[in-house]
């Protein structure tokens, strides 16, 4: 599994210095609108210090962190939905990530210019989600019309497909993001294949610092928009830690770990997944052949000094199918 994250924001905001920043790429930030003309993408490294005790206690010839993968589009103003400004051109190119990051300007007036001359972090946001909004409708309202004729000859798959797609019309119309439907609509597999940018979580990146952010700000976020936030000022240290562990809270992601002279390596999964499916993130073979799991946590293994150790300690312990993989589990899988 690679986690994905879309960059979106108001032009001037910091969505280019967090990209940079993350990725240490040499790409264009300007003090002016619409600077980011192409969507930049950048892989990041995970920050995991269980990942290099690892490394250092198997003596590994590489390690491989897990990774996440950052899209930066140009910034979206009042009316990208209908085509203004670049940054609607590349919406697209956030279609299929997993979760949104929506960076919110918190810090004053100073050389930086605001597209709209004044610093106000609630009308941002509502900006910016009024647009994901309108352009998920124009989504959502396209597959209706294909749907409505398809319902019309009695097929109740497509009927039933209509009921579900015109929920989220009307969720749309009222400027509210599909999120709040919960996950048993936004996970449902036909809601999924439109890959619709409300319905993915979002973390708010406030840039400024914990003084420039007001207890409105905050309350509105986690109570009226149901979402996460960070306070990171972008201009002088960026919490990208912080901002990668959110994300993987938010979309319920853990880390488990393979080690050994060749290499030591963090593979990503689902939290609850079983044995076999997180063998499967190894290899496909693996979770089709599987037959079980030597297990042991992270902390246990280093705290032995070794595998050996570990083992004469019974400190590892063997795992069936059923096993459900915890955050800091240190696999070796046997398969057929």
């Amino acid at each position: 599994m690679k986690l994905s994250i879309g960059i979106v924001g108001l032009p001037n905001v910091g969505k280019s210095t967090l990209f940079k920043a993350l990725t240490k790429n040499d790409i264009l930030i300007a003090n002016y609108p619409f600077a980011t003309i192409d969507p930049n993408v950048g892989v990041v490294a995970v920050p995991d210090e269980r990942l290099d005790i690892l490394e250092k206690l198997s003596k590994s010839a590489k390690k491989i962190p897990a990774v996440v993968e950052f899209y930066d589009i140009a910034g979206l103003v009042k009316g990208a939905s209908e085509g203004q400004g670049l940054g609607n051109q590349f919406l697209s190119h956030i279609r299929e990530t997993d979760a949104v990051v929506q960076v919110v300007r918190c810090f004053g007036a100073g050389e930086v210019i605001h597209v709209e001359n004044t610093i106000d972090p609630s009308r941002d946001i509502d900006t910016i989600n009024t647009e994901l909004a309108l352009r998920d409708l124009d989504t959502v309202q396209k597959r209706i019309g294909k749907l409505e004729g398809e319902a019309r000859t009695g097929d109740k798959s497509k009927i039933k497909e209509l009921e579900l797609i015109r929920q989220l019309e009307k969720q749309l119309s009222e400027n509210k993001p599909l999120y709040f439907l919960g996950k048993e609509i936004t996970d449902n597999p036909v809601v999924k294949s439109l890959n619709l940018l409300t319905a993915k979580p979002q973390i708010f990146l406030l840039n400024g610092k914990p003084e420039d952010v007001s207890q409105e700000i905050k309350k509105r976020i986690n109570e009226d928009l149901k979402a996460e936030y960070i306070i990171s000022d972008l201009g002088v240290e960026p919490d990208l830690a912080g901002l990668i562990k959110k994300a993987y809270e938010i979309l319920n992601l853990i880390s488990f770990f393979t080690t050994g002279e060749d290499e030591t390596r963090a593979w990503t999964i689902i939290n609850g997944w079983k044995a076999p499916q997180a063998a499967g993130t190894i290899h496909t073979d693996f979770e089709n052949k599987f037959i079980r799991a030597e297990v042991v946590f992270w902390k246990d293994l280093a705290d032995a000094g070794g595998w050996p150790q570990a083992k004469q300690k019974g400190k590892i312990r063997l795992e069936g199918k059923d096993y459900v993989v915890k955050d800091g589990d240190v696999m070796v899988i046997r398969h057929g």
